[in-house]
């Protein structure tokens, strides 16, 4: 009696063999969701955050916005390469999406935030976020008092006998 194993088989194996063998190892291809380094430093009372994103246009890729108190900096990279060897062609797409979250102080509003975007690196600017929030002006308030009733005039007189 013989005993037959059925193994499961990759349908893409020699494919991927094929690809290897022509191009070198290949990237699996899925979407990735990927996280920029970011660095968070203070200057005087301003708060400045740095995001790594090289090769990202940051003007159809990357949002910022302050919502909710919070700003906020959303991108997505899509690159794109392609090579040719030996009259084939090989080409791959990688592509992911990022989101990345500050809280802000509850005096600041999206008027304290500036960006700029210089050789792959995102700077923002959160002007006053150190700065302590002004302490509410001391405002007087006037008291309001009842009108003074005048007791009917008498002819007796109280005295205080203890004081004798």
């Amino acid at each position: 009696m013989s005993i037959t194993l059925w193994t499961r088989r990759d349908p893409f194996a020699e494919f991927d063999a094929l690809v290897r063998r022509s191009f070198g190892p290949t990237a699996t291809a899925r979407p990735t969701v990927f996280t920029p380094a970011a660095e968070v430093t203070r200057d005087g009372d301003d708060a400045v955050v740095r995001l790594e994103v090289p090769g990202l246009d940051v003007e159809k890729d990357v949002t910022v916005e302050v919502t909710e108190g919070r700003l906020v900096v959303r991108g997505e990279r899509r690159d794109e390469r392609s090579e040719e060897r030996d009259g084939r062609s090989f080409s791959e797409v990688q592509y992911g999406s990022f989101r990345r979250t500050f809280r802000l102080p509850k005096h600041l509003t999206a008027d304290a935030v500036s960006a700029s975007y210089d050789a792959g690196v995102l700077t923002l600017r959160v002007a006053g976020a150190h700065e302590a929030p002004a302490a509410p002006e001391a405002r007087r308030i006037a008291i309001a008092t009842a009108p003074v009733v005048e007791a009917p005039a008498s002819d007796e007189r109280v005295t205080d006998e203890s004081a004798v």
